[in-house]
């Protein structure tokens, strides 16, 4: 049996945090002709750090608000099950988003105000997610959330990172990457709509009718193949990403014909190594481009 605290991290989800710097760091890399190592790294551990503090400090606040109980449907929350208590695992997670400070302090030195304005965005919306008066797992912008600080935010900031500069190149494989994020949640909170409607609260799970989340987990994993510079690319056809749209099919496929409830759990594991598989796929395809010209 694995330790509580590796149950709390959430390790099936980090994917979630790398993908993006690694994509950023490859599309600076493809244009720059040499990677940066350390701020690759630093960029890095960072993400996984304030990814891993969201993660803990979700699992101890959900546990104190009373949202997450020993019988919900999605995997066993270790302050749920009183594995941890949840003001060790709140701790824990300060300790994550020191870590992440401390390193941002570097990334900061690196690649100067952006970038500090970044890292302070992300560490403010970490904690916000599960905290405060409006945590935003509770309402219905927690895609919007998910989408733009596992896409565009972090695959722009590690862009920048190697590169020193802004480009709108950026854009289509950051908000593809943004969206199979949010698709991730998506999965969880149609799983857990009925637990969340009692529970007060209000995702877009719980507001629209049960078949709009079949609807929106769709679009959000289809829609980013059509956006420009993913599958047409200016060298061409991404053949590579062919495996990927194949694979996002087999998902939407599995979101519509899964009864609900926990068999989604293997759906939400599924559609979050999706994304780090398109990401390394996406990785590639540049490395072979660049390679080519």
């Amino acid at each position: 049996m694995s330790s509580p605290w590796i149950s709390a991290i959430r390790p099936k989800t980090l994917g979630l945090s790398v993908s993006p710097v690694l994509l950023g760091t490859i599309l600076g890399v493809v244009q720059q002709g040499r990677i940066h190592w350390l701020p690759a790294l630093a960029a890095l551990l960072a993400a996984m750090a304030i990814q891993i503090g969201t993660n803990l400090h979700n699992d101890a606040a959900d546990h104190l608000k009373g949202t997450d109980t020993p019988d919900r449907l999605g995997p066993a929350r270790a302050s749920a099950l009183g594995l941890l208590d949840p003001w060790q695992v709140k701790q824990g997670a300060l300790a994550a988003f020191g870590l992440a400070f401390l390193l941002g302090i570097y990334l900061v030195i690196w690649g100067g105000w952006p970038i500090l304005l970044l890292g302070l965005a992300s560490l403010l919306a970490g904690a916000a997610y599960s905290g405060g008066p409006w945590p935003i797992s509770e309402s219905p912008l927690g895609e919007i959330f998910v989408g733009l600080f596992f896409g565009l935010g972090a695959v722009a900031g590690s862009f920048y990172l190697q590169t020193g500069q802004w480009d709108g190149k950026v854009l289509s494989p950051a908000g593809a990457l943004g969206a199979f994020a949010a698709a991730v949640l998506v999965v969880n909170n149609y799983r857990d709509r009925f637990t969340d409607a009692l529970a007060g609260r209000r995702t877009l799970a719980v507001l629209l009718p049960l078949s709009a989340s079949r609807v929106e987990y769709a679009l959000l994993m289809l829609g980013p193949f059509l956006l420009p510079g993913v599958l047409w690319r200016t060298q061409g056809f991404a053949w590579l990403l062919l495996p990927a749209l194949a694979g996002a099919l087999y998902l939407v496929y599995l979101m519509y014909h899964l009864p609900h409830g926990r068999e989604l759990n293997r759906l939400l594991g599924l559609t979050a190594r999706f994304q780090l598989i398109f990401s390394l796929l996406f990785c590639v395809q540049l490395l072979l481009e660049h390679q080519r010209s």
